[in-house]
C-alpha cells in the first residue's frame, strides 16, 4: 500500500506543474487521498468485507468528490488531477501512468453482467468530462479529448475526440480512415434522391408527363431498375381501377 502511495505521489509530481513538493501533494491532493482510501477499500473487498468496503468508498467520496468502486483495479502511479466528479466503476482496470482529469467517468452502458467497464492501459490521458463507457480496452499511450464519449476500443497511441468519439490522430499523424471518408448524412440524401428519381421514372411511364432531371444529378443519383418498378406501378393502378 505504501509503495503504491509513493508511486501516486511521484505521478502527481511528474504530471502537475503546480506541484511544489511531495509533502504538499500528500497533504492537499484529493486524487492522492482518493486512491489511498481506495487501496484500503479494495483490501476490505478482497477480504469479503464488501459492505464495509462500500462504506469506506462512500466516505472517501464525501471527502474527495471522487467515487471509486472498491472492486476496481488501479495500479500505483495513477494521477487524478482536480478529481471532482470522477467515477470509476466496479470492473474498471487502470494501469500505471494514467492521468485522469475532473469529471471523467469510466462506466458501463447498461445493466449487463461481467466485464462492463473499460480497461485503461499505461500512459493514457483522459481529459476533463470524458466518458469511457463499456468493457473494451483503451490502448497504451492514447489520448481522449475533453467531453468525448468513447463507446468502442481505442488503438494504442491514438487521439480520439467527439460524441461519439472518433480517431483523429495515431502517433501524432492523421490516419486515412474510412470513418473520415463516409458522411452518413450525404449517404442518406443520396439514397433518398436515387429513390425519388426511380419514382419519377415510374410516374413518367404511367402519366406521360416529363420530369426533367439535371444531368449532374442523374450522374450522381442514377435511376436504376425503373422499368420494372414502372410496370409494377402500372399493374397496381389498373387493379385499383378495376376494384373501383
Amino acid at each position: 500500500m505504501f509503495k503504491r502511495l509513493r508511486a501516486d505521489i511521484e505521478a502527481a509530481k511528474r504530471n502537475d506543474p503546480a506541484a511544489r513538493n511531495k509533502f504538499e501533494i500528500w497533504l492537499t491532493y484529493s486524487g492522492v487521498h482518493a486512491l489511498s482510501w481506495h487501496r484500503f477499500a479494495n483490501w476490505l473487498y478482497r477480504m469479503h468485507l464488501k459492505l464495509l468496503a462500500r462504506m469506506v468508498s462512500q466516505f472517501a467520496k464525501f471527502l474527495t468528490g471522487i467515487e471509486i468502486h472498491p472492486a476496481a483495479k488501479i495500479e500505483g502511479g495513477v494521477f487524478i488531477d482536480h478529481g471532482t466528479g470522477v467515477v470509476i466503476g466496479e470492473t474498471a482496470e487502470v494501469a500505471s501512468g494514467v492521468v485522469i482529469y475532473q469529471g471523467v467517468t469510466l462506466g458501463g452502458t447498461g445493466k449487463e453482467k461481467g466485464k462492463r467497464h473499460p480497461t485503461i492501459e499505461r500512459d493514457v490521458v483522459i481529459s476533463s468530462g470524458a466518458k469511457v463507457l463499456g468493457g473494451f480496452t483503451v490502448g497504451e499511450g492514447a489520448k481522449i479529448g475533453a467531453g468525448a464519449v468513447v463507446l468502442k476500443e481505442v488503438p494504442p497511441h491514438a487521439t480520439v475526440v467527439g460524441v461519439p468519439a472518433r480517431v483523429v490522430r495515431i502517433h501524432g499523424e492523421k490516419p486515412d480512415l474510412l470513418q473520415e471518408k463516409v458522411d452518413p448524412n450525404a449517404e442518406e440524401i443520396r439514397a433518398l434522391k436515387s429513390r425519388m428519381h426511380k419514382l419519377e421514372a415510374a410516374l413518367e411511364k404511367l402519366t406521360g408527363e416529363k420530369f426533367e432531371c439535371p444531368k449532374e444529378e442523374e450522374e450522381l443519383f442514377p435511376a436504376e431498375e425503373t422499368e420494372d418498378k414502372g410496370e409494377k406501378g402500372e399493374n397496381r393502378i389498373e387493379e385499383e381501377e378495376k376494384s373501383l
